[in-house]
């Protein structure tokens, strides 16, 4: 039968009418390439965001995981995926000649920035990403919300980046109480901070969780204005041995468990990643009520 489930990818079922308008349009005359094709195939199947928008790059990374499983046969890229362009770390990423404030009083009030992609500022917070934070520069995972922390003085002190919650984590999962049908109808309520860096010459006491703290009030706005969904749970992950999370329990987060080891994409349980801390904050006092209706 037509509705009946073929498979499975990232937490989502597509039936096997939703394979075979798929396969359809992969068979069309000339071919689509897998840009405009993802976006057809949304556009067929009903798969959108919360906002409405499109779940084109979600589409696309579930095609590519199709087309390895041998479900469909993608057609080769037109042109070959060009090399990523490198981040060069100019002087502007180098630590400053004048003595860097030590209290929190030389530097509050702090100042939240928001960093839009294809901006001067956006190419300087990959590169600050790409050259202090342990894990690198790599691009957020579909909605993304990314901010420089400045002191009243204009100097910048950190850097934070969020992106869409992990499709499955089971200590998050048990401790919001979470069925599977749930998860997936509120999902979307939930983020994850990518990315945490104090630049390394920065050391006052109680900095971070300053920060963390003052982010997390803010991202309630944005990410509403940005995507038109209230979030109202961050999660983060912090490697273990390596950090305890110190910051992020200072400003109101709470450890839930440890990751398996298994990344993001990991479907075939290689476990191949550094298991990791789940730390979870709420942003509102009903959050958990709001993710069990």
């Amino acid at each position: 039968m037509s509705g009946d489930i073929e498979c499975r990818y990232y937490g989502r079922d597509f039936t096997a009418k939703e394979m075979s308008v798929l396969r359809a349009l992969i068979a069309e005359t000339p071919p689509r390439n897998r840009f405009n094709l993802s976006k057809a195939f949304c556009r067929r199947i009903g798969w959108t965001k919360p906002d409405g928008g499109l779940k084109d790059m979600m589409a696309r990374v579930t095609m590519l995981a199709m087309h390895k499983d041998g479900r469909i046969a993608l057609s080769l890229p037109k042109w070959g995926r060009n090399p990523p362009v490198p981040i060069v770390f100019g002087p502007d990423t180098d630590a400053p000649l004048e003595p860097p404030p030590r209290t929190l009083k030389q530097v509050r009030p702090l100042r939240l920035q928001t960093v839009l992609g294809g901006t001067p500022q956006s190419k300087q917070w990959n590169a600050y990403i790409a050259r202090y934070h342990y894990l690198g520069y790599k691009t957020l995972v579909r909605a993304q919300m990314r901010y420089t922390v400045h002191d009243r003085h204009g100097r910048l002190l950190a850097l934070l980046g969020f992106s869409t919650a992990a499709r499955k984590l089971a200590p998050r999962d048990r401790f919001i109480g979470w069925t599977p049908a749930l998860r997936e109808k509120n999902l979307p309520k939930v983020i994850d901070n990518a990315r945490f860096l104090i630049l390394p010459w920065i050391e006052i006491p109680n900095l971070a969780s300053h920060v963390l703290s003052a982010v997390c009030r803010q991202q309630i706005r944005d990410w509403t204005a940005r995507y038109n969904t209230t979030p109202v749970l961050i999660e983060t992950f912090v490697e273990t041995p390596r950090f305890i999370g110190t910051a992020y329990q200072a400003s109101g987060w709470t450890h839930v468990g440890t990751t398996k080891g298994r990344g993001r994409y990991d479907r075939h349980k290689k476990y191949d990643k550094p298991k990791k801390a789940v730390w979870l904050r709420p942003l509102r006092k009903d959050w958990k009520r709001s993710l069990n209706r």
